[in-house]
């Protein structure tokens, strides 16, 4: 990665451009790792617009405590992007008060997803997230979003190699079944990210003073530093969404 920059680029600095004969539906995941790669965090987003047009371009945020800075870069980027929350039902109160918080911060343009009634009633009354807690996600976050998925071509993901060992061999774009996801934030180490949200006077989330390092539902999150209160014990480390499901669906020809 570059040495981090603080100063935001100019919105009128000159981007790369791909030759004449590309047309962004035929875009590689190669050719575009080779385009984006040489970019900072905020010149990546800048420029995905000028490849994919923003009915294309799919955005989602758990409003957890590393959601704010990207949540921040596409106010500035693009600010009618439209952001996607997957409302499991079973969020903090803390997690919602800061998506509260954000909202009006940034006047950002939420859509909520929300599970199936019943099969969500069904996860609560039998407490799935105990000894089913894989197909509780699948319930509650991965299968509300998968009708949205289906309508986008690329998908804007938060995800930093430095989180999981799973996350640490991602490249900037990824082709995962049907979409592509877009990290612009890959590469930032634990520090950089840390600076930035000095930099940008960022507000935290409010469970991360008590401790959590990462927050998603109640019953699956406890205190720890980064992931480690995320399915604790349970040898558990992503909900689903980013890898295993959706690399199991072939892509659009």
């Amino acid at each position: 990665m570059q040495e981090l920059t603080i100063k935001l680029p100019d919105s009128d600095n000159q981007e790369p451009i791909l030759p004449e004969t590309q047309v962004w539906k035929n875009l590689s995941v190669e050719l575009l790792n080779q385009v984006f790669e040489p970019l900072t965090y905020y010149e990546r987003l800048q420029t995905l617009y000028r490849y994919f047009p923003p009915e294309e371009v799919l955005f989602t945020s758990s409003f957890g405590t590393k959601s704010v800075l990207l949540l921040y870069l596409l106010h500035l980027v693009k600010p009618s992007q439209t952001v996607h929350f997957i409302n499991t039902t079973y969020h903090f109160p803390q997690t919602l008060a800061y998506k509260e918080t954000l909202q009006k911060l940034f006047n950002l343009n939420i859509v909520e997803v929300l599970p199936n009634e019943e099969q969500n009633k069904l996860t609560a009354e039998e407490q799935w997230w105990v000894e089913h807690p894989r197909m509780c996600c699948t319930i509650n976050k991965i299968a509300p979003l998968a009708p949205i998925i289906a309508q986008h071509k690329v998908w804007i993901s938060g995800l930093m190699a430095y989180q999981t060992n799973f996350r640490k061999n991602l490249r900037i774009f990824e082709q995962q079944g049907d979409i592509i996801k877009f990290h612009p934030l890959i590469d930032l180490t634990e520090p950089d990210f840390e600076q930035l949200l000095s930099a940008y006077h960022l507000p935290p989330h409010p469970l991360e003073m008590l401790g959590f390092g990462s927050v998603g539902c109640t019953h699956c999150t406890q205190a720890g530093k980064g992931r480690e209160g995320r399915w604790s014990k349970t040898g558990k480390t992503e909900c689903g969404l980013h890898p295993g499901y959706f690399t199991k669906q072939q892509p659009r020809s």
